[in-house]
């Protein structure tokens, strides 16, 4: 890459949780509203960036779950983790990972008249 290209790529740091179950998902359901409360609060709060399951080809349930979300380091993005109450309660594990984005891209469009977001 010359000199002239490494000047425009945009960097972005995250971090990626990724979390799986370690009891059986009917267990996991009794905490399920806890857990998305907390998603949301850390939407509302700027913190996650995007958040969602995980499926194998099979059509399966989902096998895990990956939460990115915007910290200042791995210690700031461990606690935000283990805050979340599948990880408190011992439902869930987690790894984490932290994220540079280089490349990519979407396409936001929001139609005022049909209340309506696409993200491709």
């Amino acid at each position: 890459m010359s000199d002239d290209n490494a000047k425009r790529v945009v960097t972005k740091e995250l971090y990626a949780v990724l979390t799986t179950p370690c009891v059986d998902r009917d267990i996991m359901r009794e905490s399920l509203p806890d857990h998305l409360e907390y998603q949301c609060e850390l939407e509302e709060r700027g913190v996650m960036f995007a958040a969602g399951p995980l499926f194998d080809e099979d059509d399966a349930p989902p096998r895990a779950g990956l939460i990115i979300i915007r910290a200042g380091s791995f210690a700031e993005a461990h606690e935000i983790a283990k805050a979340d109450p599948m990880h408190k309660r011992g439902l869930r594990t987690y790894t984490l990972d932290k994220w540079q984005i280089n490349e990519g891209g979407f396409t936001l469009k929001v139609a005022f008249d049909a209340c309506t977001v696409t993200i491709d």
